[in-house]
């Protein structure tokens, strides 16, 4: 063992399990490339005052949970908590809303931080699959981002999960709707931190997760009386587009996201096997980031689902993924002749394609045909002197357990026949 763990709120992803981590990304981010969605990298770390503008300084995830340095240089740096922000940085950075094919669809993977207090489902790191279509104000491009969520939990066989919507407005009825909210608030028996978030963004106090705080909005003003004709109607055609599409979701008025910059449409995916924790995914449209973090006007729409939470909600419901097989064939070579021409065999099959692994260390055949079990190979070729004597290797069914002579230069067909 080492002397040294992994941070606290941290996991390794390790086989067999990662396997399911990498199925999961893989299933999430397909129909994305289905529908012109391209791929982006960001750096692990951005500039802090990045997120201090564009995710909100009165969020939590500011204020409390983000991993904030300076470097050596002196340049004071964040942890990614959220990706949002830094894909439409790195869109801006690029100038790809100049080249004329508005939106910018684009889509990501990988790792966020946040100092939180770890619980099952809730970590310091933690990965997401995200998508971003930025530099369109059109219902429909929130509708196909939560059709294509839909899609892809469906197509790993999640069933038990919700979608909640709602609208949080424009910068033409939001500010009356805030009004309102605060009015409401300041008469509540709220702690002083809540208070301060209330003039702040009261927004957010919809989001305290705390009982006594929520008996107390019971009868809060929603945003959904407070909306404005455009935004009702924007609102009205994303609920139409999703109903033609068969997508089953919930209005929740009092649905807002962790972060300041949402506009109109928002939206959560939620799994109910998952207890508190029960959030799997969500997102919305932010049209005004583009101009929060310095860029021009850009409305845009996105999403971003846990890996981690869509895995918890695998085995809440007990499905099982098809995961495909990382080893087909496992070579067996009895002496150092044999070991020479099955490595050369194993390359040869590796190019086409066939996935192949190789006894390594001299192990005997006892040790090596265990290794083989343990591979989930379907197939083992084994060789020794005798066999390359006659020009064959044996070639053995590991689930019905026939073995059987196949000329070395046949191999290859042979694998490929019976594999498929």
């Amino acid at each position: 063992m080492s002397t040294f763990q992994a941070p606290k709120g941290t996991y390794d992803l390790l086989p067999p399990s990662s396997a399911t981590y990498l199925a999961v990304r893989d299933a999430i981010s397909a129909p994305l490339k289905n529908s012109g969605y391209g791929y982006v990298e960001t750096p692990g770390f951005e500039n802090v005052e990045l997120f201090a503008r564009g995710v909100g300084e009165s969020t939590d995830i500011v204020t409390k949970e983000m991993y904030a340095f300076e470097t050596k240089g002196g340049d004071k740096l964040a942890l990614r908590p959220e990706g949002t922000a830094s894909v439409l940085r790195a869109a801006l950075e690029a100038n790809l809303h100049k080249a004329g094919n508005l939106p910018v669809k684009l889509w990501y993977s990988g790792s966020y931080y946040r100092y939180e207090r770890p619980q099952k489902g809730r970590y310091r790191h933690f990965s997401q699959v995200g998508a971003e279509a930025i530099g369109a104000e059109d219902p429909a491009l929130d509708a196909e981002l939560i059709i294509l969520a839909d899609q892809a939990y469906r197509s790993l066989g999640l069933r038990n999960f919700r979608i909640l919507l709602n609208s949080l407005g424009d910068k033409e009825c939001r500010p009356v709707y805030r009004a309102a909210l605060q009015d409401f608030l300041r008469a509540l028996d709220l702690d002083e931190e809540t208070l301060r978030r209330a003039e702040i963004n009261p927004l957010r106090v919809l989001d305290d997760k705390r009982a006594d705080v929520q008996k107390q909005l019971a009868d809060a003003p929603l945003m959904p009386d407070y909306l404005c004709e455009a935004c009702k109607a924007y609102h009205k055609e994303v609920r139409e587009l999703l109903d033609a599409a068969g997508v089953v979701y919930e209005d929740d008025a009092k649905l807002v996201r962790g972060l300041d910059y949402y506009t109109r449409t928002t939206f959560e995916f939620v799994h109910d096997g998952l207890g508190s924790q029960s959030a799997v995914g969500g997102g919305g449209r932010y049209d005004g980031l583009s101009e929060m973090i310095g860029g021009p006007s850009l409305p845009s729409v996105g999403w971003a689902l846990g890996v981690d939470r869509t895995v918890l909600a695998l085995e809440a419901e007990g499905v099982d993924l098809e995961l495909p097989a990382t080893t087909s064939v496992f070579a067996v070579p009895l002496g150092e002749e044999a070991r020479r021409v099955l490595f050369g065999k194993v390359v040869e099959l590796r190019k086409a394609g066939i996935a192949t692994d190789f006894s390594y260390g001299g192990k005997g055949l006892k040790g090596a045909m265990k290794n083989a079990n343990r591979s989930g190979a379907r197939f083992t070729l084994v060789a020794g002197e005798r066999d390359l004597a006659d020009g064959v290797v044996q070639l053995k069914d590991m689930e019905s357990g026939e073995q059987g002579p196949v000329a070395l230069d046949a191999i290859l067909e042979t694998l490929k026949a019976k594999l498929g």
